[in-house]
């Protein structure tokens, strides 16, 4: 047991730097909205969508870096490509309410024209998939280590 959780730190390593990261832009995030209400200059010119769009971003980072962080606290070893499925899609996840928060184009509910709205429906797609992967084969694999572990519960 002692080197199985030895193991899943070291191999898990790249979700805590993951998660560190996104925290680091949730708290950048924050800054740039308390900016925003002060009128700081520069900064509307930047997230020219709803604000509300930056907070859910802000939200966001924080919620999937508190989930890595769960998820690296069980010390079961992930595979390499569930690992990274968590901390790329929790990034591209956390990142599709920035892209709407700075482009207003972005933030339309209508069928897409424009090619940068294409594009943004790909990035979603991909973002999802991607994180669903992650997380929820993380899952299974948290679900499947309590019955190996020998638990009598």
């Amino acid at each position: 047991m002692e080197s199985t959780a030895k193991n899943a730190v070291n191999t898990n390593i790249v979700m805590l730097r993951g998660a560190c990261l996104w925290m680091i832009m949730a708290l950048i995030l924050a800054w740039c909205m308390v900016g925003l209400n002060f009128g700081v200059p520069g900064l509307p010119d930047i997230f020219q969508g709803k604000q509300t769009r930056v907070l859910q971003a802000h939200i966001d980072f924080l919620l999937m870096s508190a989930l890595i962080l769960g998820y690296y606290a069980t010390r079961v070893p992930f595979p390499w490509h569930v690992r990274w499925a968590m901390v790329v899609g929790a990034f591209t996840n956390s990142s599709l309410f920035l892209l709407m928060g700075i482009f207003p184009l972005l933030d339309k509910a209508e069928p897409p024209q424009h090619l940068a709205q294409h594009l943004f429906q790909y990035y979603l797609f991909a973002s999802l998939i991607t994180t669903s992967y992650g997380f929820g084969k993380g899952a299974v694999l948290i679900l499947k280590s309590t019955f190996s572990r020998g638990n009598s519960a």
